[in-house]
């Protein structure tokens, strides 16, 4: 039985996959680089120790990127995330989890700051048990040192007793490698397909068609079949 659930943030509990890609696409442009926005889009969900690498050069990467980073989160805090918003339900979600005595962790790409701006505008604040940011970790999703630091901070559950929640590949495959199954949402706007492809076992429209279906979903204290 799971006892824990590990949720993603951005694109799964709140709508700001779009903004994110915006603040990196203008970041990269104020630096010289004209990167497409699609092309950014889809590494949306990987911290930027793993995004800059695979849409820069190496010597780009070493010359220009802490500049980046740090002048596209600045950005982002400063003009894309006023326009953040939740998606709806995810409080409901979340207070049905708690119904089931089940424990709540946060394990965002995000660093602490502007995790606790997340937590406000998806008002979550008072019903998670602990968070884990990019802060607490050496590298990010996809590799699993988040998920680890998230059982950690739960107290060190077995794998096996947690899943994650979450709306991209990078998700299903650091939870994978920490030995954690993923549920999928497609609120990120990613495919169905490559949400199956990296080993999602079920998948739902967004937190609030998850919580209408949580009776036969694996969140549920019986988990059916697969859907």
């Amino acid at each position: 039985m799971k006892n824990a659930v590990i949720f993603d943030v951005d694109g799964t509990l709140v709508d700001s996959v779009g903004l994110h890609a915006e603040a990196w696409h203008e970041a990269f442009h104020h630096f010289g680089f004209e990167i497409p926005t699609a092309a950014i889009r889809t590494q949306i969900g990987k911290g930027g120790d793993k995004l800059m690498p695979f849409l820069l050069s190496k010597q780009d990467l070493e010359e220009k990127g802490e500049q980046i980073e740090k002048y596209r989160s600045e950005l982002f805090m400063r003009k894309y995330m006023p326009k953040v918003r939740s998606f709806p339900r995810v409080r409901e979600l979340f207070e049905r989890i708690r119904a089931d005595r089940k424990k709540i962790a946060l394990a965002s790409s995000s660093d602490k700051k502007q995790l606790t701006i997340l937590k406000k505008i998806a008002q979550v604040e008072d019903v998670v048990d602990c968070e884990t940011s990019a802060d607490d970790i050496d590298s990010s999703k996809p590799d699993p040192d988040v998920f680890h630091a998230a059982l950690k901070c739960l107290r060190q559950p077995e794998p096996d007793e947690a899943i994650a929640v979450g709306d991209t590949p990078y998700d299903a495959e650091g939870a994978r490698k920490a030995g954690i199954q993923t549920i999928g949402l497609l609120s990120g706007g990613l495919r169905e397909s490559s949400l199956r492809a990296a080993g999602c076992i079920a998948i739902y429209r967004d937190p609030a068609d998850l919580l209408a279906n949580y009776e036969t979903s694996p969140l549920a204290s019986r988990v059916p079949a697969l859907r």
